[in-house]
């Protein structure tokens, strides 16, 4: 049953009304609060958590969601989870990523078609072939892959920690898949040489150079861009970091007027951080992640699924990348 209005809600989430008022259409917010409410209410009752990456809405973000950060974070709140049930708001890979490391839990995703333009570029036996044109060569696996990938690989990166992970491989040369802009980022920070991948994520690639100047010289917009994006746009930008270290960049510079170039709803739940501070959006939604919606985590709750699974022996050597990951750390700078 759709869950209804009822008046008592404006009292009871008063503060939230008010928050999102600032991030969305101030008409929207009362047609969010009854599924806000219905699944609040499901998570008491099915002891779950809510696990939400920064790419969400500000209705998914801050409505609902108990814990949020990027890919790293997630991963990490994943292992150190004693939830019995986790519905990952993010796309597929996120929701493996989190059963493997929380073998214990049962992962829900809302929407299993959420996926990921560099997960799907490359497979296991992509992996395997790499492996035999550079013996020797350990494989660093950014966690926008599957399972079956991470399986292949020596240790997996976020792009909080990737020149880190690389540099901790201790060899000359690494096979660093898939993503071949944030590959080459990272080949300019550190000495070791990288073998890439033509993988792309389809968000950051569609950016420009001209969309960076323009932010900048129509709007007197500092600029800040992820890494996947196109070299020729990072050229343009005052900071290039992850989903963290742009937080962080921010907390330190705290600009007049910024533009993230990144996923928007990036812009949509840092604008709370940093009232003071102008975002221009030249930014790009993600399909795969605007497939979570509050309806479907209502959905997912009730119903207990979709259920996301591994295969043991897929998790196992998954594990071991993604927990070298880990070890490394969030060894970002900023």
């Amino acid at each position: 049953m759709k869950p209804r209005w009822r008046d008592e809600l404006a009292v009871e989430y008063a503060g939230l009304s008010e928050k999102l008022e600032r991030l969305l259409p101030c008409l929207e917010v009362p047609l969010h609060l009854p599924w806000i409410d219905a699944i609040n209410t499901l998570k008491r009752e099915r002891g779950a958590v809510v696990m939400a990456h920064s790419y969400q809405s500000p209705e998914i973000f801050h409505g609902v969601a108990d814990v949020t950060g990027d890919s790293l974070a997630l991963a990490q709140a994943a292992a150190d989870c004693d939830a019995g049930i986790v519905v990952l708001a993010g796309v597929h890979f996120m929701a493996e990523s989190a059963k493997i490391l929380a073998p214990h839990v049962k992962v829900l995703i809302p929407d299993p078609l959420a996926g990921c333009s560099l997960a799907d570029s490359i497979t296991a036996a992509d992996v395997r072939m790499l492996r035999a044109r550079h013996p020797g060569a350990p494989v660093v696996t950014y966690v926008n892959t599957s399972a079956e990938v991470k399986a292949e690989s020596d240790a997996c990166c976020t792009s909080a920690n990737a020149v880190q992970v690389v540099e901790a491989m201790g060899a000359d040369k690494v096979i660093f898949l898939p993503d071949r802009y944030l590959g080459a980022h990272v080949a300019s920070q550190t000495s070791v040489q990288l073998v890439l991948w033509d993988g792309r994520c389809e968000v950051h690639e569609t950016f420009t150079a001209a969309e960076a100047r323009h932010a900048r010289e129509r709007f007197d917009a500092r600029l800040v861009a992820h890494p996947e994006c196109p070299p020729e746009v990072l050229a343009e930008a005052d900071f290039v970091g992850s989903t963290s270290a742009m937080g962080a960049w921010l907390e330190r510079e705290q600009p007049e007027r910024v533009a993230l170039i990144t996923e928007c709803s990036m812009a949509d739940n840092l604008r709370l951080r940093f009232p003071a501070t102008e975002f221009i959006k030249p930014c790009n939604l993600c399909p795969h992640m605007k497939r979570i919606t509050l309806q479907n985590i209502h959905a997912c709750l009730r119903d207990l699924g979709p259920e996301v699974t591994v295969p043991d022996e897929v998790a196992a050597r998954a594990r071991r990348a993604l927990e070298r990951m880990l070890a490394v750390g969030r060894g970002e700078r900023v």
